[in-house]
């Protein structure tokens, strides 16, 4: 069973703390657009399509307590106004993150044009809000099975290990169920090459800072019996020098936080270098994200903000005692890992140069580069979910 970090039923919201993991699996409870708002800073809850879903969820959270306590707005234009202005705070929790963004957009033009084309009352803009939130989190977790299997058969069809037999995927940072509503995307498409019985091994990085991949990728890996191995960023070149013949890796393939309108792509530190390292080695690079993460309004990656981060996430670690036989799970302990002193530069986020990224993935399928090595991605938002192949997107 694919592990679920959001937990919904209308009026209660629960998010799985990803800062516990992989050592103890706790829920906290989001009752507001404040908690949410924590949550996301802190990275309790974290990956671009996870963090717009549960800031969409927890404010239907925060208006149905408000209509249970008699709270709401009767006027329109008022539950109106509370929305928007919630909105536009929750959006502050993670800039570069742009389905945050999107999906306060979206919601925003939603309350705003049914207030606006209709006699309504508050609570009437409260539920069409609700319904809206809640239909994010059931096209979320369609998507990205779409983006599993489009990503799947094109690595299939596309490298000579996918059409030779069982072949072996690297992935950094966490793009799965912990990512998102549930499945994942580029984690997704490890699961569907799984699933098909074409994967030889996993390999994730251990992305550091923040350990991602080997405390929430290992962890989905291990929860779902995928084979898989765990190696440190810096194993990464020799990963593809040593291993990728004996092990048959056909790709690289990693998440997104931003793709602007050329193809550049904003994700998670240490992405840029993996890209290098496969156009130097031969092997695919892909990106896995839904369409809500291309952003046509920012034109390239020189566009994007990097958000950055406190240096204590370099120069500390947490984690349970281990007292050389066992761990200790009542004993949680931050440990320093650095001279005391030293300065940090700790930028959440990379980008990745369009020329290096062979396709993207999306739920409608896989965008290549035309004859003139461009991305043409506005060409994905004229797509046909329901059926256009991989190969019919390629060549934009």
């Amino acid at each position: 069973m694919v592990l679920q970090a959001i937990k919904y039923k209308r009026g209660s919201l629960q998010i799985l703390d990803q800062l516990k993991l992989p050592h103890a699996e706790v829920y906290d409870e989001i009752r507001s657009s404040k908690d949410a708002w924590h949550a996301i800073k802190e990275m309790r809850t974290r990956g671009a399509p996870a963090i717009a879903i549960v800031a969409a969820l927890s404010l239907a959270v925060e208006l149905q307590e408000n209509a249970t306590k008699g709270e709401l707005s009767t006027t329109a234009e008022e539950v109106v106004a509370f929305i928007v202005e919630k909105l536009d705070y929750l959006v502050t929790s993670r800039p570069t993150a742009v389905n945050l963004a999107d999906a306060a957009r979206k919601l925003r033009v939603i309350v705003e044009d049914f207030a606006n084309s209709n006699s309504a009352v508050g609570k009437a803009v409260k539920d069409v809000y609700v319904e809206a939130a809640e239909q994010m989190l059931v096209d979320d977790v369609l998507d990205n099975e779409a983006i599993g299997k489009h990503g799947a058969e094109w690595i299939k069809e596309n490298t000579e290990e996918g059409k030779g037999g069982s072949m072996s995927i690297l992935t950094h940072c966490n793009t799965g169920s912990l990512a998102t509503a549930g499945y994942g995307t580029a984690l997704g498409v490890i699961r569907t090459v799984h699933g098909n019985g074409w994967l030889k091994n996993a390999f994730c990085t251990e992305t550091r800072p923040y350990n991602q991949g080997s405390r929430l990728t290992a962890f989905e890996l291990v929860h779902d019996r995928i084979p898989a191995t765990l190696v440190t960023d810096s194993m990464a070149a020799a990963l593809l020098k040593l291993k990728r013949s004996s092990d048959r890796i056909a790709a690289i393939i990693t998440g997104a936080d931003r793709v602007a309108a050329n193809g550049d792509t904003a994700n998670k530190i240490g992405t840029y270098s993996l890209a290098i390292l496969a156009r130097y080695h031969g092997v695919k690079f892909l990106v896995a994200a839904p369409r809500t993460t291309i952003d046509l309004e920012t034109k390239s990656g020189e566009d994007i903000i990097i958000e950055e981060r406190p240096g204590k996430e370099v120069t500390m670690v947490k984690g349970p005692r281990f007292d050389g036989v066992s761990l200790d799970l009542q004993s949680v302990e931050m440990v320093s890992i650095a001279a005391d002193g030293i300065g940090v530069w700790n930028p959440a986020f990379d980008v990745t140069p369009a020329e290096l990224i062979d396709g993207i993935v999306t739920e409608v399928g896989v965008a290549e580069k035309d004859g003139d090595g461009k991305f043409d991605l506005a060409r994905l938002f004229a797509a046909n979910r329901s059926g256009i192949k991989p190969s019919t997107i390629g060549g934009m």
